[in-house]
């Protein structure tokens, strides 16, 4: 965890893939802490992934303070930080490349913020990565799912 930032945990689920879905993310800031999760009857693991870092980055309030994000999902940390993101953007995600409604809400979302994303090994000794698991995995096995317009769209 980074002092003086925001601390933003998150891992995503999926029970089949696709299947029912589910994230969970964990935000810290000082000795604030927000739980949050949700779960999709029909997704894919890696949109519960960057799912759940929308829904973290979506509760952050002031974006005058760094925001650190801590994902278990090579998938998501190195789109953006080795670029992939900026290219799909630049070339309107051109040759199929999956979750386009997904990585251009992230991507508008990010411009309002300094955020810096980090990879942590899932499912391993990290209590915050380890609790958005159970977040995820406890929403995609819960009742009242909802709908993932995007996948079940086929975007």
């Amino acid at each position: 965890m980074t002092e003086g930032a925001i601390n933003i945990y998150t891992d995503g689920s999926s029970r089949g893939n696709p299947g029912p879905g589910g994230y969970g993310a964990v935000l810290m800031y000082g000795h604030h802490r927000k739980e949050l999760s949700q779960g999709y009857r029909h997704t894919t693991n890696n949109r519960m992934e960057l799912m759940a870092v929308i829904a973290g980055l979506k509760e952050v309030k002031n974006n005058k303070i760094p925001v650190m994000i801590y994902s278990d999902s090579k998938y998501v940390v190195r789109a953006i930080e080795e670029g992939w993101l900026n290219n799909w953007m630049r070339s309107n995600f051109k040759g199929g490349k999956k979750n386009s409604d997904l990585w251009k809400e992230y991507f508008e979302l990010s411009k309002q913020f300094k955020i810096k994303l980090n990879w942590v090994k899932g499912h391993a000794d990290n209590p915050y990565n380890n609790r958005c698991d159970e977040l995820a995995t406890t929403a995609a096995d819960g009742c009242n799912l909802l709908v993932d317009a995007g996948y079940e769209a086929g975007v």
